[in-house]
């Protein structure tokens, strides 16, 4: 039964603090080959996506971004396998997916936490799906807790906690599983500005350090400014439907500093592909 009163603040995150800390980028994790997806609608068929092509390396982080409605959380969908293409192909280490990718997890923007649950017991429901011990479900969870900064609010509920600690909850839940590719759908976009600094710090730190067991991450984000201080790469989508329009490279040192001419002239550009 969870306590009546929680901890004030969270703990310090464990991970390190040095952004730079990137692991080697390595061969291909997840490719996409002429991927499209229609709906029907009504009496007609709505295409989303039309022919998108890329190719996601061991070790990246990429960010999707594009107008509304161009097909960047479905996008985000197929690759997870949780919504099939309807033409081309998703390709996981050079095998063709078929339904669900569980070597992949999801944060999502509403956090999708279980009200009725403990933060601990929302954590371990994937590891409770792939039939891992209870034993390791409990130690696994509450090292991932740790590393996000809540450490002793495993008995809390998701009422107890503010949008940023549930965010948290939804990010130790999806490393709890260990996956070989993280996919965040807008993660930060319901938070507010001074949570979203905090967890993109905590996310680069988490993404370069080798304990958390994660190095490649996909995200959508409707932030230019956030892809360009996160990302690799940029990969931008076309209006509907959505098409590959141009991958940008991000060449710049971490920590980003967004009030640099630099960082001004890849957000600049990257809008002007966009509008």
């Amino acid at each position: 039964m969870a306590s009546s009163s929680t901890p004030s603040t969270p703990s310090a995150p464990s991970t390190p603090s040095a952004q730079s800390t990137k692991p080697a980028r390595g061969g291909p994790v997840v490719t996409l080959e002429h991927v499209g997806k229609r709906y029907a609608m009504g009496e007609q068929d709505v295409t989303i996506l039309e022919d998108v092509n890329l190719t996601l390396s061991d070790g990246e982080f990429v960010c999707l971004v594009g107008p509304s409605g161009c097909g960047k959380s479905t996008l985000l969908r197929i690759v997870h396998g949780l919504v099939p293409p309807s033409s081309g192909q998703v390709l996981f280490e050079g095998q063709p997916t078929q339904g669900v990718n569980l070597a992949c997890a999801m944060v999502f923007q509403s956090f999708a936490l279980l009200p009725w649950l403990t933060v601990l017991k929302n954590v371990t429901l994937g590891l409770e799906a792939r039939q891992v011990e209870p034993a390791q479900q409990r130690e696994r969870a509450g090292r991932y807790l740790e590393m996000v900064g809540l450490e002793g609010y495993e008995e809390a509920y998701p009422r107890e906690l503010s949008g940023g600690m549930k965010q948290r909850v939804g990010l130790a839940r999806a490393l709890a599983v260990q996956p070989r590719l993280l996919l965040m759908d807008e993660p930060f976009s319901a938070l507010d500005p001074l949570t979203c600094i905090s967890l993109r710090e905590q996310l680069l730190d988490i993404w370069g350090s080798a304990d958390a067991g994660v190095s490649t991450v996909l995200m959508v984000t409707h932030s230019i400014e956030e892809a360009v201080e996160l990302s690799d790469r940029v990969v931008v989508l076309s209006t509907r439907p959505g098409r590959v329009a141009e991958i940008v490279p991000i060449q710049l040192p971490r920590p980003r500093d967004r009030r640099q001419p630099e960082f001004t002239s890849y957000v600049d550009r990257i809008f002007s592909l966009i509008v």
